[in-house]
């Protein structure tokens, strides 16, 4: 696809390169590629990528980079980057260089946001697995969720599900999910949501157009499904609009999980690729809360906490559920990080 040389291993540009392939997209590979050999025409932002303070590979750097391109090309800043978007030419090296000469105060600004995917694909992985916290209690849930950016997976009781031979969900419901699935067949159970509420320290709207436009440069651009998909459950948000506080993922949790539950009904705290993002001590300070309150659970009024993260190796994305009153955690699956498919161990 590009017709310039490869580029020397190294580069936190190059490295995410590779992932981006890896998840089946050539196309955002390649314009990281060509952002790791163009990158000093960008003297701010080159510094950014080089001098990253913390580890750019959990900061998630090489998709903010990409992010900020896609939002240009989506402005047509500059034509030629947009035609490239357009799939109209191949010439990665020519339009990613002049569009990090002219927009490199943009480009460095964006760098310094938290990614804002709040990929709605992944909600496929956290349905299944609260039908299996369904099977362990035969409760209906009550969603809490940390780092809920705009919310649109607090409105998963919305959707509908093709898991393997499994549906479930709202099959009416505009927004899809139908992530590939191999491993065991997953035992279906009804998705019964009475509450549903969310923190994130920057909340997004759905009805604001600025949201949009960011929450779609995250969108790799050469995955127009999930594009689509995005858009449909912006618009499902403008209907039905998500509870998200503006808060601090800690004190918010304990203060959540401080609040009284209701007898018969199963409280649910879950995050997909939030931790990577938190400080070792806030990761451990929310497992502690957590668990503190899994210590009062009971069978009239459990505790579930289901976690979608990279593993810290960064070579797995799993799916695990754990419940009380038991403390029984499990493995329920393997992941896509955008949850395109699925590998159930269930």
């Amino acid at each position: 696809m590009n017709m310039y040389a490869p580029i020397p291993e190294q580069g936190a540009l190059w490295r995410h390169a590779k992932v981006a392939r890896d998840l089946g997209s050539p196309f955002v590979a390649a314009v990281l590629e060509a952002g790791q050999r163009q990158l000093d025409r960008a003297p701010r932002t080159a510094a950014m990528v080089r001098n990253w303070p913390g580890d750019p590979s959990c900061d998630a750097v090489a998709m903010r980079f990409n992010a900020a391109l896609h939002a240009l090309a989506r402005k047509g800043q500059p034509p030629a980057l947009q035609a490239l978007y357009a799939t109209q030419h191949d010439d990665f090296d020519g339009a990613i260089g002049e569009a990090l000469a002219a927009n490199d105060q943009f480009i460095a600004t964006s760098l310094r946001d938290t990614p804002q995917t709040n990929e709605v694909g992944r909600s496929g992985a956290i349905a299944a697995a609260l039908m299996v916290a369904h099977h362990a209690f035969g409760l209906p849930f009550e969603l809490l969720e940390i780092g809920s950016s705009c919310g649109l997976n607090l409105n998963l009781g919305r959707y509908a599900f093709q898991l393997g031979n499994t549906k479930a969900g709202e099959a009416d419901s505009p927004v899809r999910v139908a992530p590939t699935w191999s491993g065991a067949q997953l035992v279906g159970a009804p998705i019964d949501i009475v509450d549903a509420r969310g923190t994130d320290l920057k909340p997004l709207r759905a009805c604001d157009l600025a949201t949009r436009d960011r929450l779609l440069s995250y969108i790799w651009a050469d995955q127009p499904e999930r594009a689509r998909r995005l858009e449909q459950a912006l618009d499902l948000a403008q209907q039905h609009p998500p509870r998200v506080d503006c808060q601090d993922a800690g004190p918010w949790l304990i203060d959540r999980l401080a609040e009284p539950q209701r007898q018969g009904v199963c409280r649910v705290v879950f995050h997909s690729m939030v931790l990577q993002y938190l400080p070792p001590a806030n990761r451990q300070a929310i497992a502690d809360t957590i668990r503190q309150a899994g210590a009062r659970a009971t069978l009239g009024r459990p505790l579930a906490w289901i976690s979608f993260e990279w593993t810290p190796q960064r070579d797995d994305v799993q799916l695990l559920l754990t419940t009380w009153p038991y403390g029984q955690t499990r493995l329920l699956a393997s992941c896509h990080a955008y949850g395109g498919w699925i590998d159930w161990r269930g």
